[in-house]
């Protein structure tokens, strides 16, 4: 296949190159050349800004089997690149996230079930206009950026909403935090009920799925989450325990406690979500289509071992070790 890939140096986007080539694909970069500029050398790189149709304009005279979309947040964006690119290209493929859904601790929400959230056409117009990121806009507007999607390629467009994305490469440290503290050992802070369930995907097997999914029939929208089957956050820690060191304790301490001490679930202590019954995006779709998980101790050690490579900076999330501390030492006094 020829394929052009958005973005593409950073995290998932690396690793969708990297699944692309390793499938004997010829890729091509689209991206402004600031992160990770020299990651591939080896592969046409053409520097542009998407939001610039000079720079877009770049691409057009080409045929693309796929495009595969790693960034697009506004739908300004998105429908520039299409204005190019909806022509010249047999699949489009968008990575938006599951945070388009009004309330994603449902359980088990399907594609075709749950209508996204979306903005006015005056919240629209405003939240274009705003430079800052804002959390709050963060679904609405990739939700606003599917529809682009859907309206312009309409069967030869393919969305996919993942979860949590982790391991090597993640900028965001909401996963890496777990296994490099529980290879220090000791008493480990963990959260809330033991059989909460959580959910996560490996960056290289969604990335390995988009790929192969660009080159078949398939469109529409794919949740994109993982393991497939349930992990409570019990079964996590312990899975990063016997991967990375088994001299490890674990003491729960209760949600409503870490809310009192301004301990924040999914910053301060990752991958969790405090809620009392679980949630889960439905992936029988995905998974049908060819989506497959790679071992959870995989992921586990293999980013333990890429953070442990880094080269200093202040992680992205997860508590400090004296946080940490503070909190176990009022929980145990009672």
């Amino acid at each position: 296949m020829k394929m052009l890939v958005i973005g593409g140096t950073k995290f998932l986007g690396r690793h969708i190159v990297e699944s692309a080539l390793n499938e004997g694909h010829e890729v091509t970069l689209f991206h402004r050349g600031k992160t990770n500029p020299g990651l591939f050398e080896d592969v046409t790189n053409i520097f542009g800004d998407r939001e610039n149709r000079g720079d877009l304009e770049k691409l057009a005279g080409q045929q693309w089997d796929a495009v595969i979309d790693t960034c697009g947040y506004k739908p300004s964006t998105v429908s520039k690149s299409l204005d190019v690119l909806a022509g010249v290209t047999k699949k489009y493929l968008f990575i938006s996230t599951i945070s388009v859904y009004p309330d994603f601790t449902a359980v088990d929400q399907l594609e075709e079930t749950v209508e996204p959230m979306t903005l006015t056409q005056e919240e629209l117009e405003e939240a274009e206009r705003t430079e800052a990121f804002d959390p709050s806009l963060y679904g609405p507007l990739k939700a606003h950026c599917e529809q682009e999607v859907q309206s312009r390629m309409k069967d030869r467009g393919i969305i996919i909403r993942p979860g949590l994305i982790v391991g090597p490469h993640d900028p965001t440290d909401r996963f890496t935090y777990w296994p490099s503290r529980i290879a220090e050992g000791g008493e480990v802070l963990a959260p809330g009920r033991k059989d909460q369930q959580v959910q996560f995907i490996d960056a290289r097997d969604l990335a390995e799925w988009v790929v192969q999914l660009s080159a078949t029939e398939h469109t529409g929208v794919f949740n994109a989450n993982g393991p497939e089957n349930k992990l409570t956050m019990q079964d996590f820690l312990e899975a990063c325990a016997s991967t990375l060191n088994e001299e490890v304790s674990f003491t729960w301490v209760s949600a409503q406690f870490l809310a009192d001490e301004g301990v924040q679930p999914w910053k301060d202590l990752p991958v969790w979500i405090p809620t009392e019954k679980d949630f889960s995006q439905d992936t029988t779709k995905a998974i049908q289509s060819g989506l497959k998980f790679r071992p959870l101790k995989e992921t586990i050690l293999d980013t333990y071992r890429w953070d442990q490579e880094r080269v200093g900076g202040v992680r992205g999330a997860g508590l400090t070790r004296d946080q940490e501390a503070a909190v176990l030492k009022k929980w145990h006094r009672g």
